[in-house]
């Protein structure tokens, strides 16, 4: 009895004894496996917390790809222009981690077990570097001086192609259990899903931008649109007008000029005749007043018939021939003109002038003739501007005007700056309307600016800005295709 009682505890010891075994080895298991979701979650949280930026979660996949695994080294790297880069390294030695990061980056077509498994795209490994076949003396010496002797390498695919890999080495040879292999295809997929992610993010911002210029460029076409449609009515009605008061306005500068050719021939006929003092001073002083009051009609009639053809000129759509013409000869020749020509109205006026064109900036296909007189338009505005800041008699000012070009590709720009009383915000909005100046009457029609944006804009298919600040300067720049759209048809 006492002996079969004993047989009896002993069994149960030993039952007892391989339950707790047992119950050890499923704790273990179930403690890598609370280890290995929390770093699952702990990755996916730096996944939605670093939608552009990357490299975080490469360097918590290949931190905690070593340590899960028992690595010697844990390597992350990234398929970009045909080589292959090195993403993340975690490294058993300082020497370790400067060789491997030596290495990189290296063709996919190189012996290395990471350039093989990104081009063929499927995982690689090996149990034993020393002992197995086939592995070149080259691998092994690398093996040593990395100081691991098992490896394994999976691919993280997109659409089943490999853009990059992760890499585990050990110091001790063995092969990898399927639990390791398939937390390892886990980190790859997950660093893949980082990957892709910043590529749509990155994707839907530079989206977001084409449709934000889009659609400051269509808010801008429609404005000029409207301001176009609004310039071709106001051009009509212009025409109308211009043509009506012009016919009766020759009548009154031709019969002026001719009265006042009569007046000299009256003065002649009545010279022998044989008048009392009185008479004769007295014809000759109505003779006089007559005479200077025709040259006043004279005066302002001509003034009135350039009115009427600035009219005729801002309804029309162009002006001459369009041809291939020289960007910077043209700038220099409409200096030259506004420059005298500012010289001719005011002798003491002084200028700087400065030239900075770009040997580069070549020919466009243009009206020369209306981009001459947009030059001159804004040259002559200029120079106005110039004259009156020198009026102010601030201390130190200088007037200077300066001509620039600048070779834009399938553009041409040219600037016109000059250092004057500048714009105010008010006017700016209204500088382009038809008819409005802010010169003095009769020394400005109104029609300069509202013709040089009909030229460069309608005519011509380019664009005009305006930079300013009151007080200090004002910049037009101008940008001109090479090759302009005129009447509809694309012309070369």
């Amino acid at each position: 009895m006492d002996v079969e009682l004993r047989r009896r505890i002993d069994e149960l010891e030993q039952q007892l004894g391989s339950a707790a075994v047992e119950n050890t080895d499923l704790r273990s298991e179930l403690e890598v496996a609370l280890e290995r979701q929390a770093v699952t979650a702990q990755i996916l949280n730096v996944i939605s917390m670093s939608r552009t930026d990357v490299q975080p979660v490469f360097d918590v996949i290949s931190e905690s790809s070593r340590r899960l695994l028992g690595g010697q080294t844990a390597l992350v790297t990234r398929v970009m222009d045909g080589m292959l880069h090195l993403a993340a390294c975690t490294a058993g030695s300082p020497a370790s981690h400067a060789e491997i990061r030596s290495s990189f980056p290296t063709p996919l077509t190189s012996s290395g077990i990471h350039s093989r498994v990104a081009l063929s795209s499927a995982m690689a490994f090996r149990s034993d570097i020393e002992t197995e076949p086939g592995i070149p003396q080259a691998v092994k010496d690398m093996a040593r001086i990395r100081g691991y002797r098992s490896i394994i390498v999976v691919p993280m695919l997109c659409d089943g192609i490999a853009i990059g890999t992760i890499g585990i080495s050990r110091a001790e040879p063995g092969t990898f259990s399927d639990s390791q292999i398939n937390l390892l295809n886990t980190f790859a997929d997950q660093a893949a899903i980082a990957i892709e992610n910043a590529r749509l993010f990155e994707e839907v911002q530079e989206r977001t931008r084409q449709l934000s210029k889009s659609l400051d460029d269509l808010s801008a076409a429609q404005d000029r649109l409207v301001q176009t449609e609004k310039l071709a009515s106001l051009g009509q009605l212009t025409a109308g007008i211009a043509h009506e008061i012009k016919n009766p306005l020759n009548f009154v500068n031709n019969f002026a000029a001719l009265s006042a050719e009569l007046m000299d021939e009256l003065s002649n006929t009545i010279a022998p005749l044989a008048l009392s003092d009185n008479v004769r001073d007295e014809l000759e002083e109505l003779g006089g007043l007559l005479k200077d009051n025709l040259q006043k009609i004279v005066q302002h009639g001509k003034r009135a018939d350039s009115i009427v053809k600035n009219m005729l000129l801002h309804s029309r759509g162009g002006g001459g021939e369009h041809r291939l013409t020289d960007v910077n000869a043209l700038v220099e020749d409409s200096l030259n003109l506004a420059f005298h020509g500012a010289r001719s109205e005011k002798l003491q006026f002084n200028v700087t002038l400065r030239r900075e064109f770009d040997r580069d900036a070549g020919s466009a296909d243009v009206f020369p003739q209306e981009i001459s007189r947009v030059l001159l338009n804004l040259m002559s505005n200029g120079f106005y501007a110039l004259a009156e800041r020198s009026g102010e008699n601030t201390a130190g000012f200088e007037a200077e005007l300066c001509a620039s070009t600048h070779n834009r590709g399938d553009h041409v720009e040219i600037r016109i700056r000059d250092n004057g009383i500048g714009i105010p915000a008010e006017i700016r909005e209204k500088m382009l309307n038809p008819f409005f100046t802010t010169k003095p009457p009769g020394e400005g029609t109104g029609l300069g600016l509202s013709m040089s944006y009909d030229i460069i804009v309608k005519q011509h298919g380019g664009s005009i800005d305006v930079e300013t600040e009151p007080g200090a300067f004002t910049e037009f720049t101008i940008r001109l295709p090479r090759r302009s759209i005129f009447f509809g048809h694309e012309e070369s």
